[in-house]
């Protein structure tokens, strides 16, 4: 019997071994439901195909070519990712809309003993309780906003609070970026579809009586923007603005950013976008010390000039201080266990 999703929260007690998803490629790369495996019954250019085919000629061409595209392919991951499962294995499948891709799969996989089943709906009625939790409700617990300057060891602090059963939600971590020009993380930023994905997971699992730690971000993190509930929360949540020496923060930056540190053709790029704010001349300036190795300097020179004075003008007046003398992990452990102590 299909199964019908009602709450994100079902996923995680099903009585499933694994989540199949049948879908394209693309599909998969683009968002997919926590936790599944890709196995395409159609890759992206049969898909197109078979498409082409069902719009510009003939239905039954299209559905037949299909057929046996989807018996190929189910039969190449029958013998391949799924030669060592057992009898007894329980895999739930899912396509675009619960309809012929996940139907037809399930189906070979049923007459093989296996005891398969397909998602109601599919991705689509996963997507739409992703949407339902992110943008058609208030954010489910108070928001407590972890802010401070470029430098201040803050995706840190939040992992020290996280570590010591704090409610932590790491923006940065799920959008793949460090929230700044610099701060791409890896190749590429995940879709906004697979960061909500990822976002709705968390949410869903929040005890709304106990605040939830976040690091105060704009409404976009890179090419990734923020649910509305999400952002109105946060603007009116309470902060607290970590406060460090400056050459703590240098230290800090040097140690987080060593991957621009080193690839210089990456960095000297990055840099030379900071014209339209600083200028030619000091651009270049930062540009020679970065090729000259000066990178303490250059960082202490960034933060004088170009992050502390945005985050000046963007950082909550009323936030409480938090000074700390350095940020070494045992400070940081230290001061997480502070503000959970103010929590009670």
């Amino acid at each position: 019997m299909p199964v019908t999703l009602t709450r994100l929260g079902d996923l995680g007690t099903l009585p499933f071994d694994e989540i199949i998803d049948v879908r394209a490629p693309s599909e998969f790369a683009e968002d997919h439901l926590p936790g599944a495996i890709s196995l395409p019954v159609l890759s992206d250019a049969e898909r197109a195909r078979v498409g082409t085919i069902y719009v510009q000629q003939d239905r039954f061409l299209a559905r037949k070519i299909g057929a046996a595209l989807v018996a190929r392919n189910a039969a190449a991951h029958i013998e391949g990712p799924l030669a060592d499962r057992q009898g007894g294995w329980r895999p739930l499948v899912y396509c675009w809309r619960g309809g012929q891709r996940s139907g037809a799969f399930t189906s070979i996989l049923q007459q093989i003993g296996w005891r398969a089943d397909i998602i109601r709906g599919g991705y689509r009625s996963y997507r739409r309780l992703v949407v339902a939790a992110l943008y058609d409700s208030p954010f489910p617990a108070p928001v407590v906003l972890i802010d401070g300057g470029t430098g201040t060891a803050k995706t840190r602090l939040l992992a020290h609070l996280g570590a010591q059963g704090a409610q932590v939600i790491d923006l940065e971590a799920l959008a793949a970026h460090r929230g700044s020009v610099f701060g791409l993380v890896g190749a590429e930023q995940p879709s906004q579809k697979a960061f909500e994905s990822a976002l709705a997971a968390q949410v869903t699992r929040l005890d709304p009586a106990r605040p939830v730690f976040v690091e105060a971000e704009s409404a976009r993190i890179g090419a990734i923007t923020l649910p509305p509930a999400l952002a109105v929360a946060m603007k009116a949540a309470r902060a607290i603005r970590v406060e460090a020496p400056m050459a703590t923060r240098v230290a800090h930056i040097l140690d987080e950013y060593a991957d621009l540190i080193a690839a210089p053709d990456r960095l000297d790029a990055i840099l030379s976008r900071l014209v339209r704010y600083h200028g030619h001349d000091a651009v270049d300036g930062w540009r020679a010390q970065a090729a000259a190795g000066h990178f303490a300097p250059l960082v202490e020179d960034l933060i004088r000039t170009h992050y502390d004075p945005r985050y000046r003008r963007m950082s909550k007046a009323k936030a409480t201080a938090f000074a700390l003398p350095d940020l070494s992990d045992a400070t940081l452990g230290r001061a997480a266990r502070r503000l959970l102590d103010s929590q009670g």
